[in-house]
């Protein structure tokens, strides 16, 4: 095989998600009207300063925030736990099957990690025990597992937490793509999102949540932007959210995550889940035809959103990645997701899974490739040879062109 080309087939949307075209269009407008935020006088600055604080509300209003909570930007969904870990005053209980986003900024505090248990009822049991065992503060859960796709009851959860005195806090980054989110309804304190999960990757995220811990807490980021007054030995702060976004703040990242959020709503979420839930039901079904079996966390969930992992025998994850890659040009993720501890208790500490994550974008024909991909390994083997090059597994000799051979000639300015 000498190369040549063929229509990209996406299913790494868990893994970052391309910008809708409506999406691009407001972040194009943006920039032609550029201009500092919230400091500047001239109309160009007003007009930046008004987009930047419409998207603020337009984020909120899209997960159904409480009229007291704040809504602050950040640049993902790690920044605005790793802001929230350090607002957060007492102990932090998460369980372990979280993202590493989920899992590491708790480390600054005290915290214990719950072992979810093998249904969603006895996990619940087990965080009520851990709960009444020592008080907790907050309770930090995944909206919907990156690695399996399952969503947690985020009601009960909730439930749980206050009736125990704590908040709950939801690490939405899979979550706000394929459902709609109520956290007034729900009794989420707090959620935490970002842009390039949720067809917006222009560098913005959210943290939205109660305000009294977030204006207790010391600033993100000390700058310009978060401060009352300066003075050589003292400083009054403001309160959030401008408290949390010292220096020149992302104007796009705003913008961008706002349009997503209109464009998610306009599109329905009925609409979205429904599309999501016949192409992952196609997924599985075809996996199930090769004998492939995907990873669960609760046997039997029924809630899902469109994710799915694997392991096709005798390859490593990276290896048929790559294979999806070059020789049908089908992307998928290849590794442990930043998840661990979960991919540990899987079994699967050294190569991972491999991941197929569904979308706006996918389809039903996108689904018979990948299976069809898979198929003619399982079959086959692949065509190339493959050997780790610069820390990935790529064909060998690629014929695929560089990054400076497809910028070759082309002007950047």
């Amino acid at each position: 095989m000498t190369g040549g080309c063929t229509r990209f087939v996406n299913f790494d949307y868990a893994a970052s998600a391309p910008p809708l075209a409506s999406v691009h269009r407001v972040v194009t407008t943006t920039l032609a009207h550029y201009a500092s935020i919230h400091r500047g006088q001239s109309y160009l600055s007003r007009l930046s300063t008004a987009a930047y604080e419409r998207a603020r509300g337009v984020v909120a209003d899209a997960v159904g925030a409480r009229d007291e909570d704040v809504t602050i930007f950040v640049r993902n969904t790690t920044d605005g736990l790793n802001l929230l870990a350090r607002a957060t005053p007492g102990r932090v209980v998460h369980l372990d099957i979280e993202h590493h986003a989920n899992l590491l900024p708790w480390r600054t505090a005290k915290w214990t990690a719950v072992i979810a248990a093998a249904s969603v009822e006895t996990t619940l049991t087990s965080l009520e025990r851990e709960l009444e065992r020592e008080p907790a503060a907050l309770v930090a859960v995944t909206g919907a597992s990156n690695v399996t796709g399952e969503c947690p009851p985020l009601g009960p959860l909730a439930e749980l937490a206050h009736r125990h005195g704590a908040r709950l806090a939801v690490d939405a980054a899979q979550l706000t793509p394929h459902r709609v989110i109520d956290m007034a309804a729900t009794g989420i304190d707090y959620l935490a999102c970002s842009g390039h999960k949720l067809y917006a990757p222009y560098g913005g995220g959210a943290l939205i949540g109660r305000r009294d811990w977030l204006d207790a807490a010391d600033p993100h980021q000390f700058g310009g932007g978060a401060v009352v007054s300066v003075a050589l030995d003292d400083v009054e702060w403001k309160l959030s959210p401008a408290r949390h976004e010292g220096g020149t703040p992302n104007l796009v990242g705003a913008v961008s995550l706002g349009a997503a959020f209109e464009a998610l709503h306009e599109l329905g979420f009925d609409a979205i889940r429904d599309h999501e839930r016949a192409l992952h039901g196609q997924l599985l079904e075809g996996l199930g035809r090769l004998g492939i079996e995907t990873l669960r966390i609760w046997p039997g969930h029924v809630d899902l959103v469109g994710v799915a992992s694997f392991n096709v025998p005798g390859y490593r994850a990276d290896q048929v990645a790559a294979y999806l890659s070059a020789e049908h040009g089908i992307g998928v993720r290849g590794g442990k997701f930043c998840a661990h501890p979960l991919l540990r208790r899987f079994g699967l500490s050294d190569g991972g899974a491999v991941r197929a994550s569904i979308g706006l974008g996918s389809s039903g024909e996108d689904v018979d490739a990948l299976i069809h991909a898979l198929d003619r390994l399982m079959s086959d083997g692949p065509a190339w040879d493959y050997a780790v090059r610069d820390g990935y597994v790529s064909p060998i000799p690629d014929p695929r062109p560089s990054l400076d051979e497809l910028l070759a000639g082309q002007s950047l300015s």
